[in-house]
């Protein structure tokens, strides 16, 4: 059985990572490698168990491959479906239908447009102009944060203290649909490493120098158990297996502020050799039992079920392990009846 990774300018973690799993699997079977592509044939057959993506959402073709590579069984960590179709905004959606805290947000219209899509002012005869402003920043309330909807690595995000310093950032971010946040004047952050949605790592995290500090008594006992619940509601919603998750903690309360990150940056020099090591390990551990074990309904994601409108359907329908246990659940109600 092997296992493909298909990575970027990464230099520290993909020969630990791949190195490990060689080592690990051996016992089962189990080898390691980049994963090679050049050119998909449409009756090509699965050439790996699993494939670990940190990259696809940069290259088409890699996204398209590992959608063709799903239809042929092979186990995806993330499910490049899910991924492709989820965005920030509806993660905050989500996590508050799961009683989770988030801050105040408001999804905005685009400031402009690409230039390739042919658009005039009747094209967008459904949006109110012009939006209030006002309302939304007594909203949210000030200072608050402007932020794409979807997205990562820090890029396009501003701090506004009024509708000036709002109206001047959101004039800069064209084509980008955006999202005004309530800002968080937190006294602890969190950022979580995950490895197949349930095992969560809490790290104390410095996002003003973007860095990780290896810090035990960081957190609370109680405080730390509401974290790591919260994190592993949030990636049995989304689906998740490889993913960070961060909270910013005001007066206790863990503020899920940004948990869409399924390429999670494992660098060694910005995660520590301490974390390094855990992360490289756990990886490794998670892709020789998705190998000998996983099952393809697994990765998809579960918030339809979460949030009671019923059974977990991903995009294809309800996959069999779900039908079964509905089915199983329906035979022992009747029974009981």
């Amino acid at each position: 059985m092997k296992v493909g990774l298909l990575c970027g300018r990464e230099h520290s973690f993909p020969p630990a990572f791949l190195a490990r799993v060689n080592e690990l699997g051996k016992k089962d079977g189990v080898t390691a490698e980049f994963v090679k592509l050049g050119g998909t044939r449409i009756d090509e057959a699965a050439k790996y168990r699993v494939i670990v993506d940190r990259i696809s959402h940069e290259v088409e073709y890699y996204r398209g491959y590992l959608k063709h590579a799903a239809l042929q069984g092979t186990y995806i960590i993330n499910n490049p479906f899910w991924w492709t179709a989820d965005d920030k905004y509806f993660n905050y959606s989500v996590a508050s239908k799961l009683g989770i805290a988030i801050p105040k947000t408001v999804l905005l219209p685009q400031k402009a447009y690409s230039k390739d899509i042919d658009l005039t002012a009747e094209s967008l005869h459904n949006l109110e102009y012009p939006l209030d402003w006002d309302e939304l920043l007594d909203y949210v309330g000030r200072p608050a944060i402007l932020k794409p909807y979807s997205g990562g690595g820090w890029k396009h995000v501003y701090k506004v203290h009024d509708k000036q310093e709002l109206l001047a950032a959101y004039d800069r971010t064209a084509p980008y649909c955006m999202t005004l946040q309530e800002f968080i004047d937190f006294d602890r952050y969190v950022r979580c490493f995950t490895f197949g949605k349930t095992d969560i790592i809490p790290v104390h995290y410095d996002p003003k120098e973007r860095r990780y500090i290896v810090d035990h008594q960081y957190l609370s006992a109680e405080l730390g158990a509401r974290v790591v619940k919260d994190a592993q509601t949030i990636n049995q919603a989304l689906g998740y297996e490889m993913n960070t998750i961060e909270f910013a903690v005001k007066d206790g309360v863990p503020y899920a502020i940004d948990f869409l990150n399924p390429a999670p940056d494992f660098e060694r020099d910005r995660i520590t050799e301490f974390y390094f090591d855990h992360v490289v390990e756990k990886m490794a551990r998670l892709v020789i039992g998705r190998a000998t074990n996983g099952t393809m309904s697994h990765p998809w994601p579960r918030w339809e079920e979460m949030i009671g409108l019923g059974t977990t359907a991903g995009f294809v329908g309800t996959p069999k392990s779900a039908v079964k246990e509905q089915t199983v659940a329906s035979v022992a109600g009747s029974e009981s009846a």
